[in-house]
């Protein structure tokens, strides 16, 4: 029998859940395994299914930048995943805790286990109780589905784990659902080398990819081979991107000042990071190009506006992030549905239509090429940036697409009374702080011209959120053949061109690479530690976040990549739009022709930052008081590409309770104190 999932979104069987993963402060505070579900209930098919409609909420998360899906309600979903990094900021004070010197602190109190380790154990109570039964042929049922099902956990777990490797590094591989004795889970507390924790990690995809189902078995509603796979690739260029530039940092396995040395279990291991970065990087490539081969790149017609009256069926490429069911998209592996009469949708839209506290960053927008291939200060094409329509005007169809323009239509809908009103111009000045566009680089990206979903801030979305998508895999490979071979051979080329011709970019990459001068690039991919990498690896760094942006990878893109290390020795100021040269004519009157005072003065009054400091807007620079401590701009620490232990942690995990005996080793430049700051 095949679980009836067509219109059941994911939040609702959560929100109904009688399943849910236990939320406690240890492990020993856990209620007995057997109280997660009854120990007779795993015995069909179907009853598989529902146990893991639970979790795919829970456990289908990026590892920094929150859910894979539209987060909490009134939001702008996705369009913010990749907050927090160059090429986009979000909040009206920004993220002091990251990025203001000494905010980021060693917790005192546990989180690794009601956080990481409770995921694990659902993971591994399922599979404790459901292979025995599998295996003396107890579960009834389609066999196809229960292998499925079963895959799916193993995928699931393989999620789990890359989170806390992004996150941790090096971390405890639990396979078991541990009693609740102390000593057992202290034992269980030594951190793995980082290596075999991606190992492991490989080792669960390739299984969950024997057992899975294709795409097409649940149109992309479930987790299946193709999604596997292309995880696999992502998990795989990480960690091989991760090892070679982060190598001696301390943070990888080997290294001089690795931390895992000190750990008594860990003495006589030796490591080849060599070795491991090509099994890597080798890895990535065989799984990528499998999903490659096959991939069903999403059209892109070239109309980059609707016509007064359509709400559909106007740009495929444009509407794969803004329609209500991706059944029929191909390109999609995986993609959550949101259902109005179940009350499972979300503010995506609206959001988008109105501003969100949040923007895209002049960074972001001058990296995409003009549609003859080449970089804005290296092409007679560019019209400059004294209006977002010139920004964009014959460049990259993305850029075009997916960020507003003054002279893009804000309504098709002949149900809105704003039918053919053109978008104008972005919400610098609204004193609303969550309805403002910080940089006025607002996010298109999701927007839709259903206005049912558009009318107002009450939560009307009903679009789908892919999750999973093909033209990753193409950029996956194309990386990792580069990296493992200082080359492009012919597949990434194929797959490279494929990308641009969608995006109408001229195919021609070699001229692109001849082109581009780092040193007037302004995105953190230039770089890997302080050394500039190649024009041609920029270039393949350059496609992959011109065609990802807002999917939430950016993120863990510049961690794996050491990208954030110039910002150790120089801030780094976000800037948005050039406001002061003759945008901000359009702002001195307000919609009812009223004159509004543009306050600039670095003060606390103050609605944007001053032209004194540059023509473009500065979200962080528009209060120059004391208090405000990004208002020079961003900054990192060489401790913040891993996360630190708690103290807690490090004490329940050691053999005498002490920091100095634990199995948790603290993480390379975070001290052993609660509440101290990184030191270095």
């Amino acid at each position: 029998m095949k679980p009836n999932i067509k219109r059941i979104g994911w939040g609702a069987l959560l929100g109904a859940s009688l399943l849910a993963a236990p939320a406690c402060n240890d492990l020993l505070d856990m209620e007995p395994v057997s109280q997660i579900t009854p120990e007779n209930y795993y015995t069909s098919a179907d009853q598989l299914a529902t146990y893991l409609n639970n979790y795919y909420n829970t456990f289908l998360q990026y590892p920094y930048n929150g859910s894979m899906y539209h987060e909490s309600a009134y939001n702008d979903g996705l369009a913010r995943s990749d907050r927090n990094t160059d090429i986009f900021v979000q909040g009206v004070n920004g993220n002091t805790t990251l990025f203001a010197d000494n905010y980021w602190e060693v917790p005192s109190s546990k989180n690794l286990q009601s956080d990481y380790f409770a995921n694990f154990r659902v993971c591994n109570h399922f599979f404790e109780t459901v292979l025995p039964k599998y295996e003396a042929g107890e579960i009834a049922g389609d066999e196809a589905l229960i292998k499925n099902y079963i895959g799916e956990m193993y995928f699931m777990r393989a999620l789990c784990y890359f989170r806390a490797l992004v996150v941790f590094g090096d971390f405890p591989i639990v396979t078991s659902v541990l009693p609740d004795k102390s000593e057992e889970i202290i034992e269980a507390s030594k951190r793995a080398p980082r290596n075999e924790v991606a190992r492991f990690i490989l080792s669960d995809l390739d299984t969950a990819i024997d057992l899975l189902a294709l795409r097409s078995k649940f149109s992309g509603q479930r987790l299946n081979r193709e999604a596997a796979l292309l995880f696999k690739s992502r998990v795989a260029l990480f960690e091989g991107t991760f090892e070679k530039y982060h190598r001696g940092s301390g943070r990888v396995p080997g290294d001089a000042n690795w931390p895992g040395a000190t750990a008594v279990y860990n003495s006589g291991k030796t490591f080849d990071i060599d070795a491991e970065i090509v099994f890597f990087f080798t890895q990535a490539m065989a799984a990528a190009k499998e999903v490659a081969d096959n991939a069903q790149l999403t059209a892109n017609n070239h109309v980059i506006n609707p016509a007064v009256g359509v709400t559909s069926g106007w740009n495929p490429y444009f509407e794969m992030f803004s329609q209500p069911s991706l059944a029929g998209v191909p390109e999609v592996l995986l993609w959550k549905e949101y259902n109005s009469s179940l009350s499972v949708k979300h503010d995506t839209p609206y959001r988008c239509k109105i501003g969100c506290g949040d923007g895209y960053t002049r960074t972001f927008v001058e990296s995409f090429l003009m549609k003859d291939g080449k970089p804005i200060y290296a092409s007679g094409d560019y019209q400059g940036d004294v209006s977002i329509d010139r920004a964009k005007a014959g460049r990259d169809e993305r850029l075009q697409l997916f960020i507003w323009g003054e002279s893009d239509l804000l309504d098709s809908d002949p149900a809105s009374p704003m039918a053919g009103d053109l978008f104008a111009k972005p919400s610098i000045t609204n004193t609303i702080d969550e309805a403002r566009c910080i940089t006025g680089y607002q996010p298109r990206k999701y927007y839709t011209y259903d206005y049912e979903q558009t009318t107002n801030d009450e939560v009307r979305g009903t679009n789908a959120c892919p999750i999973f998508r093909t033209a990753e895999a193409l950029l996956n490979y194309m990386e990792a053949s580069y990296e493992l071979n200082g080359s492009l051979d012919a597949t990434a080329r194929n797959y490279w061109t494929s990308l641009r011709s969608r995006a109408d970019v001229s195919t021609d990459i070699d001229a692109t690479i001849a082109a581009t001068d780092l040193s007037r690039e302004g995105d953190f991919g230039v770089y890997s530690g302080v050394v500039p990498v190649s024009a041609t690896l920029y270039n393949i760094r350059r496609e992959r976040m011109n065609e990802l942006f807002s999917e939430g990878q950016r993120y863990t893109d510049l961690i794996r990549w050491r990208s954030f290390d110039r910002m150790i020795t120089s801030k780094w100021i976000p800037e948005g739009v050039n406001f002061w040269d003759e945008m901000y004519l359009n702002y001195q009157v307000d919609a009812n022709g009223n004159p509004v005072e543009l306050i600039a003065d670095g003060s606390d009054n103050a609605i944007v930052s001053s032209g004194s400091l540059s023509t473009y807007l500065r979200p962080y620079s528009r209060n120059m008081s004391a208090t405000n401590e990004l208002k020079d701009g961003y900054n990192w620490h060489e401790a913040y590409y891993l996360t630190p232990i708690s103290i807690a942690d490090m004490q329940y995990a050691s053999p005498d309770n002490t920091k100095e005996g634990t199995y948790l080793y603290q993480n390379i430049y975070w001290p052993s104190t609660g509440g101290s700051h990184a030191e270095k």
